[in-house]
C-alpha cells in the first residue's frame, strides 16, 4: 500500500485496477481492507480484499473476497466501523 492509501490490483481478466483504501480490519488472525474504485468524494464500488501473503512476502498480496458467508460477515464489520462516516456499504 502507498502513503496515499491506493493499490494496484489485477481482476480475473488480468487488468490493473487501482483501489483507494477506506479501511483495513484484522479478524480470525486474517487481515481485510475496504477499498473503493472512486477517489475521495465521488461515488463508486466497495470491495473487500483480503491478505493473502506469505510470511516470506515483502509487500501484501490481496485477492477479492468472493465467498458469500465471509463477505457478508467481514462487511458487517467494515460497515461497523465506517458508521460515523459519509460511506454506506450495502
Amino acid at each position: 500500500m502507498t502513503e496515499d492509501n491506493k493499490i494496484m490490483i489485477t481482476d480475473e481478466e488480468g487488468n490493473q485496477i487501482e483501489l483507494f483504501v477506506l479501511e483495513e480490519t484484522k479478524l480470525n488472525g486474517a487481515y481485510y481492507i475496504l477499498t473503493t474504485d472512486a477517489p475521495e468524494g465521488e461515488d463508486g464500488e466497495c470491495y473487500i480484499l483480503k491478505d493473502i501473503s506469505g510470511a516470506e512476502e515483502e509487500e501484501a498480496v490481496y485477492k477479492f473476497v468472493d465467498n458469500d458467508d465471509e463477505l457478508s460477515f467481514v462487511g458487517r464489520i467494515f460497515a461497523e466501523l465506517m458508521s460515523d462516516t459519509e460511506v454506506t456499504i450495502e
